[in-house]
């Protein structure tokens, strides 16, 4: 019944809204693996019934130490630690925007903002991404559009993952789109089905056991590359009943907290070994939800990481793409830029087969400059 509904709603989508006008907004993702910033400023219109776009600037900046400490430690923060650190991340997003846009004499129409996650219990009707959509208003000058997950999740969805509507509309000539970011997320779509959800921890564990070697991350899996795998840790890795789930599901920082964090410091194996067995889990958890695909567009940090991309083509006869620097690092920023340019224009750009929610939104909210 969803798959059917799914393509009922995007014809609604490509046929009815025929009044799209061409604009120009600035996408900023901030990813639960705290790599940076990400900032892609877009045009969108539309021709021939489709939707296009044009990337015209992009960059990633760096968090300040002291803020990615404090990003770092929020989900264990205290509330006023908590909305100190919000208003401080809000007030870095817009000096990074300001600057971003200080030599671009485009006009920008709106920002729009997915924020930094720090709790997503969609379970028990919770999502919170950090960033004041008002102070990015106030101190930039521009309209923007945030907090694009909660309505969606008030619906008794999962608010997760929102990417989907961007893949089916910017890129259609994908049957599958996978995103190898903190949390992996893979987007499929044929003429049989229509589904997208969270498949697993991808660069949080990873960057987490990096760390520990005084790396920020794992640099093309060289350290995993030297370790051996560890049956007993794999097996415990596999073992959440989360892989076997088939309804619409989502992954939030609270999975690595909770279980994956714990289980890998009690382990008591060398670091390399450890980062090997992650990447064989991830490697085979995403295997086993792209064989059902002919071909895979692979974006996100992940797809840098080219011992887990070999892992992964070695354990499935999909074809895997990996597309230009640019398309690898911005696709997410991109496509919230579309989901802002969707929720401008009053068009859902949330759908319920996707997340499981009572119905179809439009999401995010505007605070107008």
């Amino acid at each position: 019944m969803r798959i059917k509904l799914f393509h009922t709603q995007m014809a609604q989508v490509l046929q009815i809204y025929t009044d799209f006008k061409p604009l120009t907004l600035l996408g900023i993702m901030s990813g639960t693996s705290l790599d940076g910033l990400d900032l892609a400023l877009c045009d969108f219109w539309r021709e021939n019934q489709k939707f296009c776009y044009k990337i015209i600037k992009t960059e990633t900046i760096s968090y300040p130490q002291e803020l990615y400490r404090k990003l770092g430690k929020l989900f264990d923060s205290s509330a006023l630690q908590f909305c100190q650190t919000e208003v401080e991340f809000s007030h870095f997003m817009a000096q990074c925007v300001n600057r971003f846009l200080e030599k671009t004499e485009k006009k920008t129409h709106y920002i729009a903002s997915h924020g930094h996650t720090v709790f997503h219990q969609p379970q028990t009707g919770l999502t919170k991404q950090i960033g004041s959509g008002a102070i990015l208003a106030a101190k930039t000058g521009i309209s923007t559009i945030c907090d694009f997950r909660t309505t969606d999740v008030a619906l008794g969805g999962q608010g997760a993952p929102l990417v989907p509507m961007g893949d089916t509309l910017l890129f259609p000539e994908y049957k599958g789109c996978l995103n190898l970011g903190g949390i992996a997320n893979i987007s499929k779509y044929n003429h049989a089905k229509s589904i997208a959800y969270d498949i697993s921890l991808c660069n949080i564990p990873l960057n987490f056991l990096a760390a520990q070697c005084g790396f920020p991350y794992d640099k093309y899996g060289n350290l995993a590359k030297k370790g051996a795998i560890s049956s007993a840790l794999l097996q415990a890795l596999n073992k959440p009943d989360y892989f076997t789930q088939n309804s619409a599901k989502s992954i939030g920082f609270e999975l690595f907290a909770e279980y994956y964090r714990p289980l890998l410091e009690s382990s008591s194996i060398a670091l390399e070994d450890k980062l090997r067995t992650m990447c064989e889990h991830i490697a085979l958890q995403i295997a086993a939800n792209v064989t059902d695909l002919q071909k895979v567009l692979v974006t996100g940090g992940g797809a840098k990481n080219k011992f887990l991309m070999h892992l992964i083509k070695a354990k499935t006869d999909t074809k895997i793409i990996v597309p230009n620097e640019q398309l690898i690092d911005f696709k997410e920023a991109l496509i919230f830029a579309f989901l802002g340019y969707l929720r401008v224009h009053e068009t859902n750009n949330c759908l319920s087969s996707v997340t499981g929610a009572t119905k179809d939104s439009c999401c995010g909210a505007i605070y107008f400059a």
